[in-house]
């Protein structure tokens, strides 16, 4: 005679069954993939291409931003510079002077004298950087309304349509917006967009229009020549997967991500609330909002921290980054520069954009003329060591 307990497992399994959660062929793992998360350690590995793209944007932010600010400011004295060094993202063991002398070609040194007669270093930009950034203001203006679009999304995808503008600056060259962006650009675009003050004093960003035609995910607009027909019918779209070079999965880790990819894939567009933070159906949710959140940014990549600070918005669970380890084949985390940066594998070619903004090629031009910079800087340094 069968226990209780067995009983209620059959009845269990037979409704789980009626009711489409699973099929007669691998019945118990696919009904363990719609209940729970399946538990599946994979490891890291090194991707050394992917790597360089993080290393070759060493600076590039923080000289990008200094020029922004310069531009609009002549010349500044190195005081009113650092009160400035949190939104340049340089290590804390790095002085700001260092860095700004470090790239000559860019950055004019110039003194003035403070208040109490002592001689202050001073900043100014060079004709050159002067030249690139007037183009890149010419590419914003270029692309206002794509520009617009990706800030709508970026607001479409949280719980309230709002974010705090703090959250957005961290964002904010990520996503390729200016440096000013919030007196710059969100004027310009007030049917859209609205400040507004959040219940801790903060100040916040109100999307006001929602655009349904903004609410095609890439996943889904790719999904012509990405998915199957047939899975395009039943609405389990695939995310788009590749390994590191070396990378071996065990039989059970690529029969999970067989039928992992084959789940219903959800909007991050749409409320999923419904859907239960314990299956693994909720889990491809959360990856296809970082897959979309990804696809925002013109590097496709962010630092790990910036999810951490969208996660009450976007609605998401406390230990949500742990999708990043459990599909090395979507994402792909670099160790280097004393953070953790998450990058989109399907969007690069080896160290290669296979899509580039034109707001990556202009700050290729000035990642450029950083290289050329420090190596004439360090030339003469050493033409200075050996003289002396």
């Amino acid at each position: 005679m069968l226990s209780r307990v067995s009983v209620i497992q059959c009845w269990l399994f037979n409704v789980a069954r009626v009711r489409g959660f699973i099929h007669e062929h691998k019945q118990g793992f696919i009904y363990q993939q719609k209940f729970s998360l399946v538990n599946i350690k994979l490891k890291w590995v090194n991707d050394k291409a992917l790597d360089s793209v993080v290393t070759s944007h060493r600076g590039l932010k923080a000289a990008d931003t200094l020029v922004s600010i310069l531009s609009s400011s002549g010349c500044l004295p190195i005081y009113h510079l650092s009160r400035l060094r949190g939104h340049l993202g340089l290590p804390h063991d790095m002085k700001l002077s260092t860095f700004i002398r470090s790239y000559p070609n860019i950055f004019i040194e110039s003194f003035s004298f403070d208040s109490g007669g002592s001689r202050v270093p001073c900043f100014s930009l060079s004709p050159e950087a002067l030249k690139v950034h007037q183009e890149k203001v010419y590419i914003f203006q270029q692309n206002q309304s794509e520009l617009r679009d990706r800030l709508c999304k970026l607001l479409m995808l949280t719980k309230d349509r709002i974010l705090p503008l703090q959250t957005i600056d961290q964002l904010k060259w990520d996503l390729g917006l200016p440096y000013d962006y919030e007196h710059s650009f969100i004027p310009n675009h007030l049917e859209r967009f609205s400040f507004v003050r959040l219940p801790d004093d903060r100040i916040g960003l109100k999307l006001l229009y929602w655009d349904d035609s903004l609410t095609v995910s890439e996943l889904q607009k790719n999904a012509p020549i990405q998915q199957k027909e047939d899975d395009i019918r039943k609405g389990s779209f695939a995310f788009p997967v590749s390994f590191t070079r070396g990378y071996g999965l065990r039989r059970k880790c690529m029969e999970w991500l067989t039928e992992w990819q084959k789940l219903p894939y959800t909007s991050p567009y749409i409320n999923a609330s419904h859907l239960d933070p314990r299956t693994d159906e909720s889990e491809k949710r959360i990856v296809g909002v970082f897959h979309e959140l990804l696809h925002l940014t013109v590097h496709k990549k962010t630092e790990r921290k910036n999810f951490s600070n969208v996660r009450r918005c976007l609605g998401l669970p406390q230990k949500f980054t742990k999708v990043f380890e459990r599909h090395p084949g979507i994402f792909y985390i670099s160790k280097k520069g004393n953070t953790q940066t998450v990058i989109l594998k399907e969007a690069y070619d080896g160290p290669k954009l296979v899509q580039k903004h034109p707001i990556v090629m202009i700050r290729e031009e000035l990642a450029s003329m950083l290289k050329k910079g420090f190596l004439d800087r360090s030339r003469d340094l050493i033409r200075q060591g050996c003289s002396s």
